[in-house]
């Protein structure tokens, strides 16, 4: 599948009682094997702590395998450098903290775990995508948490049935009840041999805090319609018609906690609400979102408030509520923040030093992650990539674009490589979709990881032999909706949307950001970039402050420079596209030309080079 589809799915919400704090150690770190390198000026830290109250939530989200860290030198990635180990040590002191100040904290995590580094993606073949990395790491640092792991649901494994099948029998069982899954089932045997649809989790939660207060939790997942045979995701209106649903809300907890894959705003998240509120009007709701990889909040009353803490550990959320105070009718004060996930943001919070800062269990996850990186040889070095590339901080076309790079020299030297159509000399026109990219390609040493992080599809390249210029460029343009009857041929967004294509929103949101920005504040040296969060809550959100990440607009389609020496009407081209698009490709191909009709049964594989691999080839030939 290509990125637009792999960047759903479905909902994990893992909620976890936070860790008791007495697992302080005073060594020294031990080495990663993936080094991080730390830029030559220091981090820049927190604006001011957080505010606490008497319920507070460290939220994540939209993780996608970034367990180790962003370990690249170029802003912004420094500020998200810690990697889980860190994370964990984080959470630790935390708890300290909150048990110092007598109120309760609670973990939260929103799903999607798979498809994004070599952590996630790296396994050998005939493995399981994280299989590895998410029962070993999530769960462990479940049991390193206390003995309740409070919530969670299905995520991103949606697409692949042995992917769910592996959550619903390897992971969701260490959650003892928290893994949840309201509106998520899995097709499976029962002990009959009976064919039985169950949910992967829990339908919902209830338990106690550690101060004693009820709590009723749900896990849901938007509307998504890219899973596999074999698994059930039940519209979000109908959910919340069943009886399940009326008999868990039923009884009055002190709060609602609602977690689940599904963007705290445009998405469904009120018709939840709402059926609470017809039953329980004043019951403080908590919502924790995620899925389309933004920072937001907003209100939708009063007495709750809902947060969604961006994507790949570059954002770890912060939610808290003072419910006591407010006692049954009052609006509640809220707080929330955005923190930047580094050791800078995580001592400056746990008020520790670096030589206090390591617990035993935080060390012992990183070394986890670092034999299993060692596993899936993920610091092979394909080259050296003498600069950065990236996807919208650069405009497109530039020598900075990474989709400039992928289309003008990345596909026709790497899929040259086990290919005989090159060898024999026939002209080739290459194309395909920007979102078939995940991530930016930074300066230095290019590893197996780094190709797997921008584009961990195993996606095959395919092609149409004897096609014309005229009519390759036609096809680029129909997909980048140069006509009105091509954008027939396309899927409306709403459709994408459903199928799992964040990348419209979280752009727009990239946008909106940049150009909200003044000059002058994006002149200041003084600033690093970073996120510039404008949401609907009161106060500032962001932790860390930031000068806003350049955004140039990008085309849905890119293709390689036309062959020299090619008549724009010579059928003489080998016309070469992602094996995902094949029949959106062979549609309007038929509907832009009529000398031909081609059929999708007529494309053939062009190389045996992958898209998770063609990087790498391509590294190897030209970044020695």
């Amino acid at each position: 599948m290509f990125v637009p589809l792999a960047l759903a799915a479905a909902a994990a919400a893992l909620v976890a009682a936070c860790p008791d704090g007495h697992d302080h150690e005073h060594d020294a770190r031990e080495p990663h094997v993936h080094r991080r390198a730390f830029p030559s000026a220091p981090l820049t830290p927190p604006s001011r702590p957080l505010q606490w109250g008497d319920v507070n939530i460290i939220h994540t989200t939209d993780s996608h395998g970034w367990l180790l860290g962003h370990q690249k030198a170029s802003f912004p990635e420094p500020n998200y450098s810690a990697d889980f180990g860190d994370f964990a040590s984080f959470v630790t002191h935390m708890k300290a903290i909150a048990e110092e100040k007598d109120v309760d904290l609670l973990l939260v995590d929103s799903g999607d775990l798979h498809d994004g580094t070599g952590l996630s993606d790296g396994f050998p073949p005939g493995g399981v995508d994280a299989h590895d990395v998410s029962p070993s790491v999530f769960a462990r640092h479940a049991g390193a948490m206390g003995p309740r792991a409070d919530v969670a649901s299905p995520s991103h494994e949606l697409y692949i049935y042995n992917n769910t099948l592996d959550m619903y029998k390897n992971f969701a069982p260490k959650f003892h009840g928290r893994y949840l899954s309201s509106n998520v089932n899995i097709t499976v045997l029962d002990k009959h041999g009976n064919n039985v649809s169950v949910p992967v989790g829990s339908r919902f939660a209830r338990f106690e805090t550690t101060k004693g207060r009820k709590v009723t939790a749900l896990g849901v997942l938007f509307d998504f319609t890219g899973n596999d045979a074999g698994t059930t995701v039940q519209p979000v209106a109908d959910m919340v018609k069943e009886a399940w649903f009326a008999e868990a809300i039923q009884e009055e907890p002190d709060f609602f906690l609602l977690v689940g894959h599904m963007p705290v705003a445009r998405d469904n998240w009120p018709l939840v609400f709402n059926a609470i509120r017809a039953v329980h009007s004043t019951t403080p709701i908590l919502i924790l979102g995620g899925h389309s990889h933004v920072r937001d909040c907003l209100q939708l009353d009063g007495r709750s408030m809902s947060l969604e803490s961006g994507r790949y550990m570059e954002t770890v959320g912060w939610l808290s509520a003072n419910l006591e105070h407010a006692g049954r009718t009052r609006n509640i004060t809220f707080s929330r923040r955005y923190l930047d996930p580094n050791r800078v943001t995580f001592e400056y919070h746990t008020r520790r030093s670096n030589a206090t800062f390591d617990t035993a269990s935080g060390k012992a996850i990183t070394k986890g992650l670092n034999n299993l990186a060692q596993q899936f040889d993920l610091s092979l070095t394909y080259g050296t990539a003498p600069q950065d590339y990236t996807l919208s901080r650069d405009p497109y076309p530039s020598n900075g674009s990474l989709l400039s790079l992928f289309a003008d020299q990345v596909m026709p030297v790497g899929l040259a490589v086990n290919n005989t159509r090159a060898a024999s000399g026939i002209p080739a026109f290459f194309f395909i979709n920007s979102g078939s990219f995940r991530f930016d390609i930074y300066a230095g040493a290019f590893t197996k990881n780094d190709q797997l992080t921008a584009s961990p599809f195993t996606d095959s390249f395919l092609f149409l032999p004897n096609v014309t210029l005229d009519a390759a460029n036609a096809v680029v343009a129909a997909l980048n909706g140069g006509s009105t009857a091509s954008r027939r041929e396309l899927e409306e967004e709403d459709v994408l949307y459903s199928r799992g294509d964040v990348s419209k929103r979280y752009n727009e949101w990239l946008r909106a950001m940049y150009e909200a920005e003044p000059l002058a504040k994006r002149a200041a040296a003084n600033l690093t970039l970073g996120y510039v969060t404008e949401d609907a809550c009161p106060g500032v959100g962001d932790d860390t402050l930031h000068t806003a990440l350049p955004f140039f607009s990008t085309p849905a389609y890119v293709a390689s420079p036309a062959p020299a020496g090619v008549a724009s009407n010579a059928a003489v081209l080998d016309f070469v596209f992602d094996d995902y698009i094949v029949s959106d490709v062979v549609r309007i191909l038929n509907s832009v030309q009529s000398a031909t009709t081609y059929t999708a049964s007529e494309a053939a594989l062009y190389s045996e080079t992958l898209l998770d691999e063609v990087l790498g080839v391509f590294a190897q030939a030209e970044w020695k």
